[in-house]
Formats: C-alpha cells, structure tokens, sequence
C-alpha cells in the first residue's frame, strides 16, 4: 500500500464531504475510520473552510496534508453517496486505486436538478411557509414570486462566483421589495408574512443551529467558525431588507401588513410538508428521501403544536420538537442505511426562526433596538434549544455505539 496515496484518499473523501455540507464530525469521523482501517494513527482536525490529517506510520515516520474547503452549499445525496463509500472502504479494505476509483464514481455519479427545477423549490418553500407564518393564498403566492426572485439572483451570482454576502444582500432586495410593491398595489395583504416565507430560502437558521451543535459539542473552533458565517448572512439579509423597506418607503409610503392569520393545526403540518419538498430540492435530496423529509416535517411541526397544547412554553415545543426529529433521523438511518443529516436537516425546517430573525432585522432597521435586542435573544434561544435536543439524541446513540463495541471486544 502506499500510505501518502492513503492519506490523499481519506482526505479527499472529507473534502468532498466537507463540500457538499457535511458535519465536522462526520468529516472528521470518515478520514478517521479510512486510515484506521489500513493500520494507522490518525489526528484529524476539521473546520467548515479547511481540513487536516496527520498520521503516524508503524515505523514512526509521519505524513500530513492539508485541504482548503471553499463556500459551499448543502448536498444531501452527495453526502449520503460519499457516506457510503467511507463504509465500503472500512468494509472491504481495497487497494488504494480502487478506493480512489470508488470515490471518483460516486462524484462522477451525483444527480443535479434542472435550473427550471431548482426556481421551483425557490417558489415552493417561498409559497409554503408564507401560508405557514400566517398569511394567505395571495400573500403566499406573492411570497413565491419573491422567492423566484431570489432563485434567479443566487444562480447568476454563483455563475459569477460572487461571495456569500453579497449574493445575499443582493438577493434580499427584490425578496423583500416585491412583497412590499404588491402590497402597496393593494394585491398583498400582509407583506410582511409572504416576506418572512421568502426570507426563509435564505435565512441561516440551520447554519446557526450546526454552530451551536458544534459549540456545546466542543468543537468550538467550527462553531465560532459557523457563528461568524451566520452573522455576515445575517447582516447581508437585513442589508438587503432595509434597502428595500427604505426604497418602498420613499415610493409607495411605509409599507404595512395586516395581522397575520391562525390557521388550523392540520394546514400549518400541511404546508409545512410542502415546504420541505421545496427545500428537498434546494437541498438536491431525490427520491424516497423527498417523502420521508416530509414526513419528518409534520412529525416536527405536530410535536410542537402538541406540546404548546399540554401547556409547554415556545421554548418547551422546539426543545422536544427537535429531540423527536432527531430521533426520527436516527431511525430512518438506520433502516436506510444513510447518514441521519437528510432527514434531520428536512425535518427541522418548521422549525427553523425565520419569523423571529426577520423580525429582528426589522427592529434593526427601524431603529428599535430595545426590541432588536429581545427578538435577537429570542432567536439565539431558539437555536440552542434545537442544538441541546438534537445534540442529546447523537450523543446517545454515539454511547450506545462504543457500548456495542466495548461489549464485542469483551
């Protein structure tokens, strides 16, 4: 075997990992795994923008390498693919060249969707939670027009390979002056609702939710790392929505929404549902993943509303919430056989505070920070309690798995 060639597969394969979204720990777990199989001492240290690997020869002598991470998105199913060849590598022990040709397959071998598609998922979670957050079929459908809008900006942008802030910033405009233009022509009722729904394509929620994960895990370093990402998209976003709100002040007048509406448990689970398949292609997941990151949506969303109706606090329903999907990933992992990231990172969309970031941004702009400054800690809180039940379910069953290999070793 030749050990340099070794050590660029593994890290090749978390580089890739790392690039279509992956957790740190899972991007440090495979490399970890590859070169323990082949009779090495790894130490593994991974960040989202870069990784490395050393390891420790038999005969002493010490190899290392390096890989820059660039800006990158979520890929559920290359993960999944790439997952799979890290079990296969630990199972069949090839030669380095076949290993290196299995990696190359399951990259060669991702499915894309078509650009028509992707503007579909964009409208389709931009329609579905502007329902979700109160508004209705017109505020909703406004709502999907701004999150078209937002489509096609993020796709010229990354034609053009513009950063992240400016990608969003430059999004955010037309997301929130849209709602506000048809509101102002008496189309949109509550612009702020089809807004909130379109905002929600491009708020890092998930994003914070890994940070705090991170933190409270102890990779602390990754956290922070995630924590600076979140706050610049988040300054981008309310960049781009005071721009909007201002222009949409100085044509039409300050901009006002009617009060959001109640809607029944069983529409809030419903479009909640379609919401996920939105972000299912976003997230480039095909298949029978589509329907179980559904499914784990209105699991999500029924556990929260039951828990607020046994009198738990809002804080009370995203803990358990979040604790419930966990556990339902975990499970359909399981029996897939597939990392529990896709069903995870589905199933926590209802659940994501798009409401309450955007409404933090808004007390931004309008200079109430007395406000800006509860809603924020409102949203910070939130996140957290998404990462404290996420993070109880992992590190159970991560228990139960050194349980189960303590007890063969005995």
């Amino acid at each position: 075997m030749d050990n340099n060639k070794l050590l660029d597969l593994a890290v090749d394969l978390g580089y890739e990992l790392s690039m279509a979204g992956a957790e740190t720990f899972r991007v440090e777990d495979s490399i970890n795994r590859i070169l323990r199989t082949y009779g090495m001492e790894p130490e593994v240290y991974a960040i989202p923008n870069c990784i490395h690997a050393s390891v420790t020869l038999p005969d002493g002598e010490s190899l290392s390498e390096m890989r820059r991470v660039g800006f990158h998105g979520n890929d559920l199913e290359a993960v999944e693919a790439l997952s799979a060849v890290s079990r296969r590598i630990c199972a069949e022990k090839p030669d380095e060249d076949t290993g290196r040709q299995w990696l190359n397959d399951a990259c060669n071998s991702r499915r894309q969707y078509h650009w028509m598609i992707q503007l579909l998922g964009y409208f389709t979670a931009s329609f579905a939670f502007g329902i979700f957050f109160g508004g209705n079929l017109i505020d909703a459908l406004c709502g999907g027009i701004g999150g078209l809008a937002v489509g096609l900006c993020v796709m010229f942008m990354d034609k053009y390979q513009a950063n992240n802030f400016f990608k969003t910033l430059l999004a955010a405009i037309p997301l929130a002056l849209i709602p506000y233009a048809l509101g102002a022509l008496g189309i949109c009722q509550r612009p702020d609702m089809a807004t909130i729904g379109a905002v929600m394509v491009l708020v890092p929620g998930l994003l914070f939710t890994y940070a705090m994960r991170d933190i409270i895990y102890g990779d602390t370093n990754s956290g922070v790392n995630r924590i600076v990402q979140v706050l610049l998209t988040a300054v981008a976003l309310a960049c781009g929505t005071a721009v909007a709100w201002n222009l949409a002040s100085q044509l039409w007048g300050e901009p006002i929404s009617a009060a959001a509406i109640n809607h029944s448990f069983w529409i809030e689970c419903l479009v909640g549902a379609i919401g996920c398949i939105g972000f299912s292609i976003l997230f480039n997941v095909h298949g029978k993943g589509i329907a179980l990151g559904m499914l784990g949506g209105a699991i999500c969303w029924a556990a929260y509303c039951v828990t607020e109706g046994m009198g738990g606090s809002e804080a009370t329903a995203t803990f358990i919430a979040s604790f419930i999907v966990a556990i339902y990933s975990e499970v359909m992992a399981r029996v897939r056989k597939c990392p529990a990231i896709g069903y995870l990172v589905l199933g926590l969309i209802p659940l994501i505070p798009g409401s309450s970031l955007y409404y933090t941004m808004n007390y931004a702009v309008r200079g109430n920070m007395n406000m800006f400054s509860i809603q924020g800690m409102k949203t910070i809180q939130l996140a957290g309690l998404m990462a404290a039940g996420i993070l109880l379910v992992s590190t159970a069953m991560r228990m139960h798995a050194v349980w189960k290999q303590q007890r063969k070793k005995v």
